[in-house]
């Protein structure tokens, strides 16, 4: 008995040292001069791959804080964010973060250090601020911007504490009011010859305890007198998937294309 159970686990060693032997065949490093695409991921590091120049492989690495997504693929040189898709799984990057003014990374998108609805763009280290319309909040996990709901840990604003969905008035005026959206308040106009009216808080017919009926348009400047909040454009419109127009009497934001280095 002794005798078999010896030779069952000399079989099993055997076994085993074959199973490991095709497995690391299995892990060779793919030669991309072999390959239609002339391009192939690096085994072990999902930030590098190899590329077939003047028929020998060469490996490269790409952008710091990008991965290695395919020919033709990804943001740049074939590298894409690392969140984009399971490019990393079963690998690790091979490159440590380097890091600018407001970027963990040179290429990446990243949270604003004291705004819930503003978030960087980083291309090659330079960051470029941007800010979320209609009530969204930056989605740290989704990388963009978000409902309300869906983002954890944000202060609210100060003019919503009462009511994050409601209407506030704007000091004097008689045109101009802040909706609060998400508890976060933007800056709104009533329609033409209505006023805010600040008892119900909403756009009524004229006049009120407060105004007259209007004589001249409102300006669309977003400067509100006490220095609570300034309203500015936009630096791109960033709506997460199905997110519907934004609600009637909002005030329109222009898309400025963003430059790419």
């Amino acid at each position: 008995m002794a005798g078999q159970r010896v030779v069952y686990l000399l079989l099993l060693l055997i076994f085993a040292l074959i199973a490991h032997e095709c497995y690391g065949q299995k892990q060779h490093q793919e030669d991309p001069c072999q390959t239609k695409s002339r391009v192939v991921g690096d085994i072990e590091y999902c930030d590098r791959y190899w590329e077939c120049v003047n028929g020998r492989p060469e490996l490269f690495d790409c952008p710091n804080g990008l991965v290695f997504a395919g020919k033709h693929r990804g943001v740049t040189e074939g590298c894409d964010y690392p969140w984009r898709a399971n490019y990393c799984d079963g690998k690790r990057q091979a490159n440590p973060p380097i890091s600018a003014e407001h970027c963990d990374w040179l290429y990446g998108i990243f949270g604003h250090e004291t705004s819930c609805t503003r978030y960087w763009t980083c291309w090659n280290g330079t960051a470029t601020e941007q800010l979320c319309i209609g009530g969204l909040l930056y989605n740290e996990r989704a990388r963009s911007c978000d409902w309300p709901e869906n983002v954890e840990g944000c202060q609210k604003h100060p003019l919503c504490n009462d009511d994050a969905n409601g209407n506030v008035p704007l000091g004097k005026s008689c045109n101009r009011y802040w909706q609060c959206q998400g508890g976060y308040p933007r800056l709104q106009r009533c329609p033409a010859m209505l006023v805010f009216d600040r008892r119900s808080l909403r756009c009524v017919v004229p006049p009120t305890e407060d105004c007259d009926v209007p004589t001249t348009q409102p300006s669309l400047d977003g400067d509100l007198q006490d220095g609570r909040i300034q309203e500015q454009e936009p630096e791109e419109e960033n709506l997460p998937p199905g997110v519907p127009p934004l609600p009637a009497g909002a005030l329109p934001i222009p898309l400025r294309a963003r430059p790419r280095n």
